[in-house]
C-alpha cells in the first residue's frame, strides 16, 4: 500500500472516530490535524492516532491527499479560506457535515469543485469530543458521499473505498438530494418530536401528571428531543427549505388523520395505521442511522429486596456500561418492569445474555 497522508481540520467526536478507523485499517497511514481545543490534539498525539498536531492550517496541510473538515458546520466554512491558501491540487477535500448544500455552495464559492466530495457519516453519539471517539463508531452505519460533477470518477470511486474499508456503508447521492432525505428522516422527527413534548408541556396540570405517567411509546418517540437545541437550531436554518416543504405535507397527514377520528371512519384508521406498521417493519437495523437507537432492554424482576442490586451487580461484574436504569411505572407498550440501556449494541447483547443465563425474562424492542 502506497503512503497516504489524511488531514483533519477539527477532531472531535466523529473527526476523532474517522482518524481512529482510518489508524485501525493502515497504522502507516500518517495523520495531521489542527483543532481549537489543544487537550484533544495532545490526547490524540499520545494515543498514536495523530502523527502531526499542527499549530493553525498551515503548509503542513499542502501533502495531504485527503483533508476531513470537521469542524461545525459554520466553522467548516470559515475554515474555507485558509484550507484553500494549503491544499495540493491533488488533494481531495472532504467533510462530514449533516446538511450539504451549504458546504456545496460555499465550495463554488472558493472555486474548489474540481476537488470537493461532501461526507455525512450517519453515525454518532450522545457523548462528545475526541476522548469519545472510537473506530467502531462507523461499522456498519452508511456514510453518504455527495460528489461534485467536477470530480473525477477515479476519484470518488477511490473515496468510497476508503469509506468502505474503514468499515462503513458508502452511498453516493446528489447533495440536494440528501438533504431532502435527512430532512425527511432525520430533521422533521426532531421538530416533530420537540413539538410534541412542547404540546405535553403546555396540556399538564399543575401537579404534572402528565410527566409522571409519561413513559413507554411517548418516551420512545420523543427520545430524540433531548439533542442539542444549538445543533438543531442551525440545522433548521441550513436546511430550512426542505424542513418546511415536508413539514407542510405532515401537516396535511395530520389533519387527515383528524377527519377520519372526527368522522369515526375506521376503515381509514386501519388503513394508515396498518400501511404504517408495515412500512415501519421493514426498516434495517443494521446501520446506525441519522437517528440514533436505544441499546435498551426491559427485564421482568420480582418486587422483593435485593432484585435491584442483583442485576445491576451482574451487568458490573462483566464491566458492562450502563447508560441509564429505571423501573417503568407505565407499562402500556413495553415489557417488563425494569428499563436497562446501555451506550452500545455489543453490551446490549452481552446484558440480554448474561440476563436470560440467570433465568430473567428479557425483552428487546426494535
Amino acid at each position: 500500500m502506497s503512503h497516504m497522508t489524511c488531514g483533519f481540520v477539527g477532531l472531535g467526536l466523529i473527526g476523532g472516530s474517522i482518524a481512529r478507523a482510518l489508524k485501525k485499517y493502515d497504522p502507516d497511514i500518517e495523520i495531521i490535524a489542527y483543532d481549537i481545543n489543544k487537550n484533544a490534539l495532545k490526547q490524540a498525539s499520545k494515543e498514536g492516532i495523530v502523527d502531526l498536531a499542527a499549530e493553525c492550517i498551515d503548509e503542513n496541510f499542502s501533502r495531504c491527499g485527503y483533508l476531513f473538515l470537521c469542524a461545525p458546520v459554520q466553522g467548516n466554512d470559515g475554515n474555507l479560506e485558509a484550507v484553500k491558501r494549503v491544499l495540493s491540487k491533488d488533494c481531495l477535500l472532504t467533510d462530514v457535515g449533516s446538511v450539504k448544500t451549504t458546504i456545496h455552495e460555499a465550495i463554488a464559492r472558493y472555486g474548489l469543485l474540481d476537488r470537493f466530495v461532501g461526507g455525512h457519516p450517519m453515525a454518532g453519539s450522545e457523548r462528545v469530543g475526541y476522548a469519545n471517539s472510537k473506530a467502531s463508531l462507523l461499522e456498519n452505519a452508511y456514510y453518504i458521499l455527495t460528489p461534485t460533477t467536477d470530480v473525477p470518477a477515479e476519484k470518488v470511486e477511490n473515496f468510497r473505498q476508503l469509506v468502505a474499508d474503514m468499515g462503513a456503508i458508502p452511498l453516493v447521492l446528489d447533495y440536494r438530494r440528501h438533504d431532502y432525505i435527512t430532512a425527511a428522516i432525520s430533521h422533521l422527527p426532531h421538530v416533530v418530536a420537540a413539538s410534541l413534548v412542547n404540546l405535553v408541556r403546555d396540556s399538564d396540570s399543575a401537579e404534572g401528571t402528565m410527566r409522571m405517567v409519561a413513559a413507554g411509546g411517548f418516551k420512545d418517540i420523543t427520545r430524540i428531543a433531548s439533542s442539542s437545541p444549538v445543533m438543531w437550531q442551525q440545522i433548521c436554518l441550513a436546511n430550512g427549505e426542505n424542513i418546511s416543504e415536508l413539514l407542510g405535507e405532515y401537516i396535511d397527514t395530520l389533519t387527515e388523520f383528524k377527519k377520519n377520528i372526527d368522522a369515526k371512519n375506521a376503515d381509514a384508521l386501519y388503513e394508515r395505521f396498518d400501511s404504517a406498521r408495515s412500512y415501519r417493519d421493514s426498516f434495517s437495523s443494521a446501520s446506525s442511522g441519522p437517528i440514533k437507537r436505544s441499546y435498551s432492554l426491559n427485564v421482568e424482576i420480582a418486587d422483593r429486596a435485593g432484585s435491584l442490586a442483583h442485576i445491576v451487580t451482574l451487568l458490573a461484574a462483566r464491566d458492562l456500561n450502563i447508560k441509564n436504569i429505571a423501573i417503568s411505572h407505565n407499562r402500556e407498550s413495553e415489557d417488563g418492569v425494569l428499563r436497562v440501556e446501555f451506550y452500545e449494541e455489543a453490551s446490549m447483547a452481552e446484558g440480554v445474555k448474561l440476563l436470560e443465563d440467570d433465568g430473567y425474562a428479557v425483552h428487546v424492542r426494535s
